[in-house]
């Protein structure tokens, strides 16, 4: 089956460029081509392609704006010409990154390895929501964590980092694959790289919540949902 995909970039030719290295490989499906952040997020309400291929530096907002407004989890591969946007692109946990100008055979290597993250299919997770705790591997060993300890999750790319009051655990995980496993009302997704417990939260500025003196921004396409979380006044 092939991925389907839309193409965000406001350079018609570049566009042009990659939806025929799409074609060519006839892995990928592209559903549409976008010159600006709005239009594409007008598709995106009512359409949710697997893949997004993504320009940073358009007229109006940017990629990474467009990240911070999504409501779920597409494969993200950023095309851009700055090798600037690198950081920006891992603290979003973008899966993988295009510097234009990129060859056919690069191209490929992008498309393949997000594919290959997509069919990676993990064991059928246990009914979360009745039990208090879960193991996840750090430092070589199965580390036995209660659900209530954890203030919050982080995504680190191909890792997970949970912060607990006491210590910060790493395993090689996805922020999904732990949205999926955690189950119940406590945690809630804020933003594409964190997950916070909401039974943890000092307080909220603006579009950042305070965890025990971490910050951790909120994204523009999770507001909805944590409001609706939150026991507001």
């Amino acid at each position: 089956m092939k991925t389907t995909c839309i193409i965000v970039e406001d350079i018609q030719i570049a566009a042009d460029f990659l939806k025929k290295f799409c074609e060519k490989s006839g892995l990928v499906d592209v559903k549409g081509h976008f010159l600006n952040v709005a239009d594409a997020l007008q598709f995106l309400d009512h359409c949710k392609p697997d893949l997004i291929f993504l320009d940073v530096e358009m007229p109006g907002a940017n990629g990474f704006q467009l990240l911070d407004s999504l409501t779920y989890s597409p494969k993200i591969i950023l095309t851009t010409s700055k090798t600037e946007y690198a950081f920006d692109a891992f603290q979003y946990n973008v899966n993988d990154y295009l510097k234009k100008p990129f060859t056919y055979k690069r191209f490929l290597e992008s498309v393949q390895k997000v594919q290959g993250q997509s069919t990676s299919v993990a064991a059928p997770p246990l009914p979360a929501a009745d039990i208090d705790f879960l193991f996840i591997k750090s430092d070589d060993k199965l580390v036995r964590l209660k659900k209530d300890d954890i203030l919050f999750m982080e995504s680190m790319r191909d890792y997970v980092k949970f912060v607990t009051p006491g210590k910060t655990y790493i395993t090689y995980s996805t922020l999904k694959s732990m949205e999926e496993k955690l189950g119940g009302p406590s945690f809630v997704k804020v933003h594409r790289s964190y997950i916070i417990n909401i039974n943890k939260i000092d307080d909220i500025r603006g579009n950042t919540i305070y965890v025990q003196g971490n910050a951790i921004p909120v994204g523009k396409g999770h507001k909805e949902e944590l409001a609706a979380r939150l026991n507001i006044l």
